[in-house]
């Protein structure tokens, strides 16, 4: 009810007028920021300080694969030590769906717990963010969803990330699914956001590759789209650009050597700093799509961004020329003075190339043309009722970009802004020259392509 309000609200007033109201918000919104705790064996050092705080019984939200990496160790070592008791709950699954949400609020109110952690990916940090929320407001997360939808905030919650791509850990946002209707659901309040959290590196050196891109190409999704979006300040442009250099220099080391601490430690920071900057800036068209592949086939949220991110910044790359010229500097394609419009190419063909590099596919497989009218017409909604896009997104505009990665077809051509337009007809004549690999169960990778020497 309340989104077919703003909807209907955005429309008759008018989508830019409504949304420059919702960016001065945005700016002026007191958002918290978590005490963060950086490095090898930080984990160890936040369970020390959680048993300083004196908490009756803290619930550790995770998933069993956390669990049966003895990952928590180091974290319950600490808690044990300082005489803090807790129990685990580690039913945790992607997307953190409805059901289990459920069952981790039970937990928390039989094991009368005053605090939480979050030891895990995206999905096991919002869990917790919603299970403390519908535990101290006594509402269910459905009655939960949208923004500032609780009475009361949660207990403290503290996070420990073990990948390096949600930003969960800084963020007010929590985003959940509804398996039963096939659909995401975002939960937004300044009271989520962990009041401390460790980056471990230590506890990422395991990732398997496909995880490690995954999550890279989403922290690199959250920070460009933060920094093109309407909605942008000074200070989410710092983060940004910095989380955007940071990732380019980082994620093809972390992606070869899994074991290399220190690529994992600043991957893992520029997570975190592009999380800062989307919590304020917000995110884009890449994610209205990305979501609505998430809910209906369950495909990896950083993944879907990845294979979106590409087409989604050629089809706004007249709107945002400059600050894909900046974005080229950052990324060191090329430095102040060069032609704008050059460095804007090279940085639109440097996504191209990274997400190659670390073995992104250009393809989804599970994506149908059935469902494509009804996926794109959903993402609009989303984009057009929640966003601050450079460039809004049509039904056919986003049903051709949802084409342009439809496996086992000739895609028709995306809607490219005219200024990239050549460049994209010769990156599409180049895949079609070798098989298009898809996304699937199977370890699909993009066709080799040029070097991507910048990012090594």
């Amino acid at each position: 009810m309340i989104a077919n309000l703003i909807g209907d609200r955005a429309r008759s007033v008018g989508l830019p007028a409504v949304k420059r109201a919702a960016g001065v918000v945005t700016r002026l919104l007191p958002i918290p920021q978590p005490t963060l705790l950086v490095g090898a064996g930080s984990s160890r050092r936040l369970g020390e300080a959680i048993g300083a705080f004196g908490h009756r019984q803290v619930l550790v939200v995770t998933d069993q694969m956390i669990s049966k990496l003895g990952l928590l160790e180091p974290l319950l070592e600490a808690l044990e030590a300082g005489g803090t008791p807790y129990t685990i709950f580690d039913e945790v699954t992607p997307d953190a769906p409805i059901p289990v949400l459920e069952r981790g609020i039970e937990v928390y109110k039989a094991e009368d717990c005053d605090a939480i952690v979050a030891v895990g990916g995206g999905s096991v940090i919002d869990a917790a963010k919603v299970i403390g929320l519908a535990a101290a407001s006594g509402r269910h997360p459905r009655a939960l969803v949208g923004y500032f939808r609780a009475l009361r905030g949660p207990a403290p919650i503290y996070a420990v990330p073990t990948t390096a791509g949600t930003g969960s850990e800084v963020t007010v946002a929590a985003v959940i699914s509804d398996p039963e209707n096939e659909k995401k659901l975002v939960i937004a309040d300044t009271r989520i956001v962990p009041e401390m959290a460790a980056l471990d590196p230590l506890l990422m050196l395991g990732l398997p590759k496909p995880v490690t891109a995954a999550t890279g190409m989403d922290a690199l999704t959250h920070a460009v789209e933060a920094y093109i979006g309407h909605w942008n300040t000074s200070f989410t442009d710092r983060m940004a650009l910095a989380a955007v250099g940071m990732i380019y220099e980082n994620l093809p080391l972390a992606y070869r050597n899994g074991g290399n601490v220190g690529a994992r430690e600043k991957m893992a920071l520029a997570s975190t700093w592009a999380g800062l900057a989307f919590t304020r800036a917000n995110v884009g068209n890449v994610h209205a799509i990305a979501h609505q592949l998430g809910a209906k086939y369950h495909t990896p949220h950083g993944l879907a961004n990845a294979i979106m991110l590409p087409q989604v910044l050629r089809f706004s790359a007249h709107q945002i020329t400059g600050k894909l010229a900046t974005l080229a500097q950052h990324a060191k394609l090329g430095k102040a003075g060069d032609d704008e419009q050059e460095l804007a190419e090279r940085f639109l063909e440097s996504v191209d190339a990274l997400a190659a590099s670390v073995g992104i596919p250009l393809t989804l497989a599970a994506l149908r043309e059935e469902d494509i009218p009804a996926l794109a017409e959903a993402a609009c909604w989303e984009a057009d009722t929640g966003y601050p896009v450079p460039r809004r997104m049509t039904q056919a505009d986003c049903e051709a970009l949802l084409r342009a990665v439809l496996a086992g077809q000739e895609p028709e051509e995306a809607p490219v802004a005219k200024p990239a337009r050549k460049a994209a007809k010769a990156t599409r004549k180049s895949v079609r020259k070798s098989p298009r690999k898809t996304a699937g169960p199977a370890k699909a990778v993009r066709p080799a392509r040029r070097p991507f020497a910048k990012a090594a």
